[in-house]
């Protein structure tokens, strides 16, 4: 197996830093959505809050994407004054950030916190998860694969503009050109050798078809230290894109008229010690073990209960369904790009599933979560994979279960589901689904120029 990791100890790491010459550590955490918010610190604070924790203002889990704060929230708001949130953090996840200077960087959790860490937070959440598969005598591997669009212009300059007229850095569907890398070769090789250096390497990167669009898909690790760096990768590529006077998006869909955005999620299962991949069947029938078919009946069984987690923005659902690379049903098949788990068999390194409902607008933490918690359910269950394997376009198994078609009915649907809190627990699960509420009624409450377009005169 191919693996990037670091082997430094606790007290190397701590040396490390101790000795260096920069005086300033940046330390983030993800947020819900799973955006990164952190800040810079001075070493002699880092070295502090490694023995007593680092305080983080809880207001980053009770505002959303936009930094408006949720009025329905009950871990933190004006009823609780916003105190601060003591984070752990993790010396695992050091790396250097070769677009800044090689600055030591830091993830943070509140996994040591009772209340933070079975409700708001999701690296905490993956934590738990990835420790139950442990515990059944599994190792998770894992590994996020982004397709996101690159548009001309700084942040200010988009806004200014009203996001209208929006202007990808080349034109026309040229799905895995050579042209169109070597047009922006500098971009594209900064990305590559940067996140190299940032510990999050990639196994490949290419145009995907639509106007300044790339997919990338990053080596698979362990669930945990995969989820980072899927995290990494996508506040890495935008940092990146930066430098070249370019903003990358990794919505779900940007444009009705182009292929949506996804955020595929491969993943096995291997023994306690990580050298068997238990989803390998070398039998020449291509026959599924027990183990496999019990893992891909739990995250059918529970995907419509917890799709929220997969999908978790109004704008997720203008890509699922609609023949846009995107599953319309729980469905499963072999080598089948239509279906919701597609089975690749492959070699002893490389068989597993890829559940291809994920968009690139997903927090990687909970993604992963949701889908290593409903393939075990499965497993606990030895569940039965009664679901016929989908043979042709998925699109037309309408028989089978579908997937809801807006946030608001998934959301009220985990809400109530016993499945969900049964995989992740009843505090999460409230918590998670008010702000899915949330971030609905903020849409609900908006007119659209669709609205204007339609309705302003003719009406």
């Amino acid at each position: 197996m191919f693996y990037f990791q670091f082997d430094m100890s606790t007290n190397d790491t701590l040396k490390e830093i101790n000795e260096s010459n920069t005086s300033k550590i940046k330390i983030a955490i993800a947020d819900i959505d799973g955006i990164l918010r952190g800040k810079y610190i001075h070493k002699k604070k880092f070295i502090d809050s490694v023995n007593h924790q680092l305080g983080i203002c809880d207001v980053v889990f009770g505002w959303d994407a936009g930094d408006v704060c949720y009025d329905n929230s009950k871990i933190t708001g004006w009823h609780t004054g916003y105190p601060d949130a003591r984070a752990k953090i993790d010396l695992s996840t050091y790396r250097k950030i070769p677009w800044e200077n090689s600055l030591p960087f830091f993830l943070a959790d509140f996994s040591e916190h009772e209340v933070y860490a079975k409700t708001t937070c999701s690296r905490s959440l993956l934590k738990r998860v990835a420790t139950e598969c442990e515990n059944m005598g599994f190792t998770p591997k894992f590994a996020q694969e982004f397709e996101w669009f690159n548009f001309k212009g700084t942040p200010s300059e988009i806004n200014q503009a009203g996001f209208d007229k929006l202007q990808p850095i080349t034109p026309g569907m040229f799905g895995y050109s050579v042209l169109r890398t070597s047009l922006n070769s500098a971009f594209v090789n900064e990305l590559i050798d940067f996140m190299e250096a940032f510990n999050v390497p990639l196994e490949g990167l290419h145009t995907e078809t639509g106007p300044g669009v790339f997919e990338a898909a990053i080596y698979y690790d362990d669930v945990l230290s995969a989820a980072d760096k899927a995290v990494l990768f996508k506040t890495g590529v935008k940092e990146i894109a930066y430098r070249h006077n370019m903003v990358a998006s990794f919505m779900a869909k940007w444009n009705s008229k182009l292929p949506g955005c996804g955020g595929h999620l491969h993943q096995s299962l291997w023994d306690k010690n990580g050298t068997s991949n238990l989803f390998f069947s070398d039998s020449k029938n291509g026959k599924m073990s027990e183990l496999l078919e019990q893992y891909i009946a739990g995250q059918l069984v529970c995907l419509p209960e917890i799709l929220p987690m997969f999908a978790p923005n109004v704008n997720s659902y203008k890509r699922i369904g609609h023949g846009d690379w995107a599953p319309a049903n729980a469905t499963w098949g072999h080598d089948n790009r239509t279906t919701a788990v597609r089975l690749i068999q492959g070699r002893m390194e490389s068989a597993r599933i890829e559940s291809r409902v994920p968009g690139a607008d997903t927090n990687p933490y909970l993604a992963m979560a949701a889908a290593l918690a409903s393939g075990l359910f499965g497993i606990k269950n030895k569940l039965k994979l009664d679901i016929p394997e989908t043979v042709g376009n998925g699109y037309n198994t309408a028989k089978q279960v579908g997937l809801s078609k807006n946030l608001m009915d998934a959301t009220e649907k985990m809400a109530n589901s016993k499945i969900a809190k049964q995989l992740f627990g009843e505090p999460f699960v409230d918590h998670f689904t008010r702000t899915r509420k949330w971030e609905w009624r903020q849409f609900t409450n908006q007119v659209t120029d669709w609205e204007l377009k339609r309705y302003f005169e003719i009406i």
